[in-house]
């Protein structure tokens, strides 16, 4: 049975502000990976790698891609006797009204999608590979 439109949207209007301030045991995480059944590898800002889930009301609604940032809760994790270190409290989906909020971490800059070339060497970019016909003269001289 497929969801009705107001949970998806209450969920996307949810995410779409930062909340004002944010408690001790709430950071901002960077999702590395997705382990399954609703379970996200993430790096805090401290570069600890922990183990969070994703809860129901976000699930089959809000997708969460590798490099984005999510909201953690960690205050349940050393209760807990598994390996789930927090939970998701809130999926960050406009970024730039979060990174404008003062509890952004530093640690989390703005990276561009294109590698700089590091190599000394020239590009090729737009250029022709050399003739044949200019190796055949220059043998035959």
């Amino acid at each position: 049975m497929r969801r009705p439109k107001r949970n998806v949207q209450a969920a996307a209007e949810e995410t779409s502000t930062p909340p004002s301030s944010l408690s001790t045991t709430q950071s901002i995480a960077r999702v590395l990976k997705a382990a399954g059944n609703s379970l996200y590898s993430c790096v805090l800002p401290d570069s600890t790698e922990i183990l969070v889930e994703l809860p129901s009301r976000f699930r089959n609604t809000i997708w969460i891609k590798r490099g984005g940032y999510v909201l953690v809760d960690t205050k349940d994790g050393h209760v807990r006797d598994n390996k789930i270190d927090g939970e998701i409290i809130n999926v960050v989906r406009g970024e730039r009204e979060w990174r404008k909020s003062a509890f952004w971490p530093k640690q989390f800059v703005r990276t561009s999608s294109y590698e700089e070339d590091s190599s000394d060497e020239e590009s090729t970019v737009g250029k022709l590979p050399p003739s044949v016909d200019t190796e055949n003269e220059s043998e035959s001289d």
